[in-house]
């Protein structure tokens, strides 16, 4: 885990106790949690196949530039990670007020992807 990514995490008192990085091939062992949605973030990953998820999880990609990438002084660093934790924070918030009750799956597969296009 980047120190600046935990350090803004602990500012914003979201608990980071035994958070770690984690491989995707971990969540397709048999006893891996099922997963409802699956979101990449990496820009990189754009580009990639995803993987076949267990359960078959309705997956979006919602790109954030990387701020471990970012050179420069530690401010421009800090600047970098509160830009992208940003980010996604509204993004999540987008998702976790979509009316799920009453979106078709495809409604909200365009919904998901909506949501990773918004700056």
């Amino acid at each position: 885990m980047n120190p600046l990514a935990l350090a803004l995490l602990e500012e914003y008192r979201l608990p980071t106790e035994g958070l770690r990085s984690k491989d995707w091939s971990e969540f397709s062992q048999p006893d891996a949690p099922f997963m409802h949605f699956v979101f990449t973030v990496c820009d990189q990953a754009a580009a990639e196949p995803c993987p076949v998820w267990p359960g078959q999880p309705m997956t979006a990609h919602w790109g954030v530039h990387d701020p471990a990438a970012v050179q420069g002084s530690d401010e421009d660093k800090r600047k970098a990670f509160l830009k992208a934790y940003t980010e996604l924070y509204r993004r999540i918030s987008l998702f976790i007020n979509l009316p799920f009750g009453t979106l078709s799956k495809l409604a909200l597969k365009e919904k998901l992807d909506e949501i990773g296009r918004a700056q």
